[in-house]
């Protein structure tokens, strides 16, 4: 059994503060990353969602979600270990949303050893280039 993610906050009222920003949002498709994907389109915000490729249909679920608040969302496959996929994403958010007012910097991964010993240099790569250099 698998509990859908409650992220939606159906009683919160939205101010209009980000009316007309673009927000770009890295592992917006899913968690955290997505619930402020929603309500920073309530808000007003367009919004660019960078995701891993594997994660498009969650991510696809979100740009539905977002035009259900009447703002556009661009959906930025890649990853962020990749320097050029970044500059890429934000180049992209610029030209195809108009500019860029906020980035969220959300996306992680995160090693479920649970002994020191156990880590490789891979995993230390991992790490820092999604959680630190992106």
């Amino acid at each position: 059994m698998r509990t859908a993610p409650r992220y939606r906050a159906n009683r919160y009222r939205a101010c209009g503060k980000l009316e007309g920003k673009v927000a770009l949002i890295t592992g917006g498709d899913s968690g955290i990353g997505r619930a402020v994907a929603l309500l920073y389109a309530r808000k007003g915000a367009d919004i660019a969602i960078v995701h891993l490729p594997d994660e498009r249909v969650d991510a696809e679920q979100v740009q539905r979600e977002v035009a259900e608040q009447g703002r556009r969302c661009l959906l930025l496959p890649g990853d962020l270990k990749e320097p050029a996929f970044c500059r890429d994403a934000v180049e992209r958010t610029v030209a195809e949303l108009g500019g860029l007012n906020v980035l969220v910097s959300n996306a992680a991964y995160l090693n479920s050893k649970l002994e020191l010993e156990q880590l490789t240099t891979e995993d230390f790569d991992r790490t820092f280039k999604t959680n630190v250099y992106a």
